[in-house]
């Protein structure tokens, strides 16, 4: 059986590793448009700012090396051209000699990965203007940054790619602003966590412009929509990513609605004994079965494992995505699994909403606060997403929420959870138990939660609800909700009779542990409808949009 593969990076060399170690007599082929193979994407960032001294380092496999441990024949510099799945025919150049030639299979896997989603710019292809894709770009930004020494950068896009590379410029001593087409952030959350993750980023000086598009580059700036002149003597465009599907289409086969490659659970795609694999691929939500479209190495190698197998006689299928990612920027760590409130709303659940702020360790052992928001289906009452920010951790959290997901887990399990405990690591109830005791209390003992953008909303109806800071004085003279009475938790029982037990009540505090203290008081002397705002007033200040720094 001859096998060939197109593309040798995660997915492509996961592929062939798999299809030799199943059959040690197939002929198996690689073809890669570039000159580097399965290097390690997501290290460039950090080798661009020096956190990874040598290249070597992401590359620690290369054509030799798959030579002697697979036998299998990688071509480097060899672009396809063209598929003709009629004559089970490839036409190929070689890129060194521009020599054109066919070659033949029995099985092939597309690895075609992914390319730039770039803007349409003038001036884009100047000397200091860079996308950092693969490889091969990183070590030019790198050259760029050793030999011109520049010293201001702008990063067009706020996705994870432009904030690592913000981090990288950063600690390479560069002054870099970030430039964001939309009104938040790019990383996937929902718009309450990405206003909460800027408001951490803006107390630390980074500065990031929302609703603002490049229109033009020049030598030394980058101009904006509204006249803006940012200097600039190093440009990094950071706008995303597509599939690679050209090769595809042109064979006809067919695509999926996001606009990859349409495979079915073994990776098989419209034309026989064509499989597809990587970032060119359109895969499934776990939870919804909807197609998605979310480019991860991790994604990559696992579909690119699965592929091998297949062709090669296996049984190997996907089980389907919870879009699972995580970014360290600095010091911060933001991560999400699952559906996200809005996907979930589209997706026809009623949904409850819960925001806990707690400790990632004791704090004896310097814990930090990691905010966690959570997502159920009230009818189930099954998990369906969470989203993380916080500083140690929040990669524990994500998983073991990730684990609950995949299993189908209700909120009620969550808090008998036998989770690993010492003070460096955790607390006795860690915030993974909060979020179950949280969201339980909410769906079957009464005690239900209003969102900060809920409240807002049923405030601006007209509609009469009763809000109550429940904090000491001080607190509430300092910042508290509009419309809201200080009623102290410790003086509550004392003037009930201030407040109507016929109106809905919403209660808070900082986080909400005192405002659930008081909303149990209410409950238990007879008031009908009591609720606890979400997060408390840190969630409320802090997932509003930062203008701060743009009104400077």
């Amino acid at each position: 059986m001859k096998i060939i593969v197109i593309g040798a990076v995660a997915a492509g060399t996961s592929a062939l590793a798999k299809a030799r170690r199943n059959n040690e007599q197939a002929e198996i082929t690689v073809y890669e448009k570039g000159n580097l193979v399965s290097y390690s994407s997501c290290g460039l960032p950090y080798y661009i700012g020096g956190s990874i001294d040598s290249f070597d380092a992401l590359t620690p496999r290369d054509v030799t090396f798959f030579k002697e441990r697979y036998a299998v024949e990688i071509k480097t510099a060899h672009e396809v051209m063209a598929i003709h799945p009629d004559k089970k025919e490839l036409l190929i150049k070689d890129l060194k000699t521009s020599h054109l030639f066919t070659d033949t299979y029995d099985k092939l896997i597309l690895a075609t990965g992914s390319v730039p989603s770039l803007p349409s710019l003038p001036a884009m292809d100047q000397a200091h203007v860079f996308l950092l894709k693969s490889g091969q770009d990183a070590l030019k930004i790198k050259d760029y940054l050793t030999t011109h020494s520049p010293r201001q950068a702008v990063i067009l896009g706020s996705g994870f790619i432009g904030l690592e590379l913000l981090e990288g410029l950063t600690t390479a001593g560069l002054s870099v602003t970030m430039v964001e087409k939309n009104h938040q952030l790019s990383v996937g959350l929902d718009s309450d966590m990405a206003h909460y993750f800027e408001h951490l980023l803006d107390e630390k000086g980074i500065t990031v412009l929302k609703g603002k598009t490049g229109v033009e580059i020049l030598n030394d700036a980058v101009i904006l929509q509204d006249g803006t002149r940012l200097p600039a003597d190093l440009v990094l465009l950071a706008t995303g990513v597509r599939p690679n599907v050209t090769l595809a289409t042109k064979a006809g086969i067919e695509l999926g609605t996001t606009g990859a490659i349409k495979v079915g659970p073994n990776m098989e795609t419209s034309q026989a004994d064509i499989y597809a694999c990587g970032d060119c691929i359109e895969t499934f939500s776990l939870l919804t079965r909807a197609p998605m479209y979310h480019p991860l190495g991790s994604t990559a190698n696992k579909t690119g494992r699965i592929a091998g197998d297949v062709v090669t006689g296996g049984t190997l299928t996907y089980k389907g995505s919870l879009g699972t990612s995580i970014v360290k920027v600095f010091d911060l760590t933001i991560g999400r699994t699952g559906l996200s409130e809005e996907e979930a709303k589209k997706a026809g659940f009623e949904l409850e909403v819960c925001h806990t702020i707690k400790p990632d360790k004791a704090l004896y052992f310097h814990g930090k606060e990691v905010m966690i928001k959570a997502i159920a289906d009230k009818k189930t009452q099954k998990l369906l997403g969470v989203q993380a920010i916080g500083y140690d951790g929040v990669d524990k959290r994500i998983d073991v929420f990730a684990t609950l997901l995949t299993y189908g887990a209700t909120v009620d399990e969550l808090f008998h959870l036998d989770l690993a405990y010492a003070p460096q690591v955790s607390t006795t109830k860690d915030p993974v138990h909060y979020v179950g005791m949280a969201l339980d209390n909410a769906l079957n003992h009464g005690r239900p939660l209003i969102t900060a953008d809920e409240l807002m909303q049923r405030l601006q109806l007209g509609e009469e609800i009763q809000v109550v800071d429940t904090r000491i004085r001080a607190q509430f003279e300092k910042n508290h909700l509009p419309k809201a009475i200080h009623l102290a938790q410790s003086e509550l029982r004392e003037k009930l009779k201030t407040l109507n037990p016929q109106q809905p009540v919403v209660t808070y505090c900082n986080k909400g542990v005192t405002g659930n203290a008081a909303q149990n008081i209410l409950l238990n002397h007879g008031f009908k409808q009591v609720y606890n705002l979400s997060g408390g007033q840190k969630c409320y200040q802090k997932t509003k949009p930062l203008v701060k720094r743009e009104q400077k």
